[in-house]
C-alpha cells in the first residue's frame, strides 16, 4: 500500500472512531462562541435574550408597555353575541321567518341544512353607563361595568369548528404545534416573580377544551414557556408536593447533588440547555412553597368570598376568578381561564339558549364583575388587561338538524362576527369598535380579524408584532402568522 493511501486510510478510520459526544467535548469553546454570537445577534434585532441560568428573568420589551400582565377569560363553546352584547332589533322583526337565500349561498355551517328560520334575540337588552353600551339582562352584574369595557363587535376568524377555532384564538394558527399567546408573552417578557411560572392556566366547567393542553403549549419555543395547569382538587400543580417519606430537606440535598452533576456536564459540553434545566429544577423547588400559598383562597375575608360567590375546595369559575386576582398580585405574567359549556346549539337543555345558556351566564356574571371591581380597587387594573371572548360567534338563524328545526332554541357557529371585550390597561373604557349588519351576521363597519387582535395585544404589551419572531421550519414564525395584520389604534387609550 502506498504511503499516501495508508495515510488516507488512517484518517478515515480516525474519523469513523469519533463520536458526536467526542466532537462536542473537543469543540466546546467553538459552540459556546456560536451560541453567544447568536444571542448577541438576537439582542441587536430586539429579540428576547434571557440569562442562561434564568430563562424567565424579566425583560424589557421593544418599547414601554401599557400592560404588565393579562387575564384572559375564554368561554369555551362560543357564547352567542346576539343574546349578550350585539343588540339587533331588526332581527327581532324577522323572528320565525325563512332566512333569505343570499345569507346562505356559499356559506358553510357546522349543522344547518336547507333553509332555516331567523330567530330574534332571546334576551332583553338595555343601555348602561355613560357610554350607553347595550348589554342584555343575562349579565346584570357585568352591566354595572359598562363604562370600563372596550368592545370589539366585529371579530372574525377563519375557522367554524371548535378545536381549530380555539387554536386560532390562542396561537394564531388552526393547527396544533404553535405557541400560545401566553408562551409568546413569557418568552418575550419573562416574569416578575421567580417563585411562580410566568404563564398559569385555570379550568372550570368540568371538561378540558376540545384540543386540550395544545391551547397553552409552548410549541416550538422552549418548554419552560408553556402554561402550567392548576387543579382544584389535590395538589394545585401536579407533583408540587414531595413524595411520601421525602422531606423538603431531602429534596434540597437531592437537588444540590443533581445541580453539581449538571454543572459538571455543562463544564464538559457547554450546552446552555443544561443551565436552563438547573433553573427549572430550582423553580420547581421554590414552587413547592409559593404555589400552595397563592392557590389557597381560604384565607380571603368572607366579604371577598361573598363578592365573587366562591366555594373553597370546589372547581368553579368563581374560584378561578379570585385565583386570577391572587396570581396577578403575585406578578404572574399571563393568566388564562377556560370555562367549558357555552356551545348553544339547542340539541339538549344544557345547550339551549333558554335553558343551559342561562345557567352559564349566572355562573360567570357575578365572578367577572367581582374580578373587575377587585382589580380596580387594588390599583391592579391600571397595568392589567382583562380579555373576554369565545372562539367564534353564533348565527342569526335558528339551528336545524337535517333540515328540521330543533325543539329547543339554539344557534349554529358563525365565524363571520363575534364580540370580544377588554378592560383595564391600555384600552379605551366605555368604547365600542366595529358594527355588524342589521342582523348581526357579519361586519358592516371595521372588521377585525384575530390577527389584528393579536397584533394589538402584543402592542399593548410593548412589542412590535412584526419583530417578535422565532426561527422554525425555515420561517421567522410570528403569533400573527404570515398574513397581513394591523394594530387597532382606535381602541388604544
Amino acid at each position: 500500500m502506498q504511503p499516501d493511501t495508508l495515510l488516507k486510510e488512517l484518517q478515515l478510520r480516525s474519523l469513523e472512531a469519533d463520536t458526536r459526544r467526542q466532537f462536542l467535548r473537543s469543540c466546546t469553546t467553538g459552540l459556546g462562541g456560536l451560541f453567544f454570537g447568536a444571542q448577541s445577534a438576537n439582542a441587536a434585532i430586539g429579540q428576547p435574550v434571557h440569562l442562561p441560568d434564568n430563562p424567565l428573568n424579566a425583560l424589557h420589551p421593544h418599547f414601554n408597555p401599557k400592560v404588565k400582565r393579562v387575564i384572559y377569560l375564554h368561554m369555551i363553546g362560543a357564547p352567542s353575541q346576539l343574546e349578550l352584547f350585539d343588540y339587533k332589533p331588526d332581527l327581532e322583526k324577522l323572528d320565525g321567518k325563512p332566512c333569505p337565500q343570499e345569507f346562505l349561498e356559499g356559506k358553510r355551517f357546522a349543522f344547518i341544512q336547507g333553509t332555516p328560520n331567523m330567530m330574534g334575540p332571546q334576551a332583553k337588552f338595555s343601555q348602561h353607563g355613560n357610554s350607553g353600551a347595550w348589554i342584555s339582562e343575562r349579565l346584570p352584574h357585568l352591566a354595572k361595568h359598562a363604562d370600563d369595557l372596550c368592545f370589539i363587535k366585529t371579530m372574525q376568524t377563519d375557522q367554524f369548528n371548535h378545536g381549530p377555532a380555539q387554536l386560532m384564538v390562542h396561537s394564531g394558527q388552526s393547527r396544533i404545534g404553535h405557541p400560545s399567546i401566553g408562551s409568546w408573552v413569557t418568552w418575550g417578557m419573562g416574569t416578575e416573580n421567580s417563585d411562580l411560572p410566568g404563564f398559569m392556566v385555570l379550568l372550570s366547567g368540568g371538561r378540558l377544551p376540545r384540543v386540550g393542553k395544545a391551547l397553552w403549549s409552548s410549541g416550538y419555543l422552549p418548554s419552560v414557556y408553556q402554561g402550567v395547569q392548576c387543579r382544584s382538587v389535590g395538589d394545585p400543580v401536579l407533583n408540587v408536593s414531595n413524595p411520601a417519606g421525602n422531606s423538603r430537606e431531602i429534596r434540597r440535598t437531592a437537588l444540590d447533588s443533581l445541580k453539581r452533576l449538571n454543572e459538571q456536564t455543562h463544564a464538559e459540553f457547554g450546552d446552555p440547555e443544561t443551565l436552563t434545566r438547573i433553573a427549572q429544577y430550582e423553580m420547581a423547588y421554590r414552587m413547592q412553597t409559593a404555589v400552595p400559598e397563592v392557590m389557597s383562597i381560604e384565607d380571603e375575608p368572607q366579604s371577598v368570598h361573598e363578592m365573587y360567590g366562591t366555594e373553597p375546595g370546589k372547581e368553579s369559575f368563581a374560584n378561578n376568578c379570585l385565583l386570577a386576582r391572587r396570581l396577578a398580585e403575585k406578578g404572574v405574567r399571563y393568566i388564562q381561564l377556560f370555562d367549558w359549556g357555552w356551545d348553544s346549539h339547542g340539541a339538549s337543555k344544557g345547550e339551549a339558549l333558554n335553558e343551559g345558556f342561562l345557567d352559564k351566564c349566572q355562573q360567570v356574571d357575578k365572578p367577572i364583575s367581582a374580578l373587575l371591581s377587585d382589580l380596580k380597587q387594588r390599583g391592579l387594573l391600571d397595568d392589567t388587561l382583562v380579555v373576554w371572548s369565545g372562539e367564534f360567534g353564533r348565527t342569526p338563524m335558528r339551528e336545524n338538524r337535517g333540515g328540521k328545526e330543533m325543539v329547543l332554541k339554539g344557534r349554529d357557529h358563525n365565524p363571520g362576527a363575534f364580540t370580544l371585550w377588554m378592560a383595564g390597561a391600555g384600552v379605551k373604557p366605555g368604547y365600542s369598535y366595529g358594527e355588524t349588519d342589521a342582523i348581526g351576521y357579519g361586519p358592516a363597519l371595521n372588521p377585525v380579524h384575530l390577527r389584528d387582535f393579536h397584533a394589538t395585544l402584543l402592542h399593548l404589551l410593548g412589542f412590535d408584532y412584526k419583530k417578535l419572531h422565532y426561527p422554525f421550519q425555515g420561517l421567522e414564525q410570528k403569533l400573527t402568522g404570515v398574513n397581513p395584520a394591523k394594530v387597532i389604534k382606535d381602541i388604544l387609550a
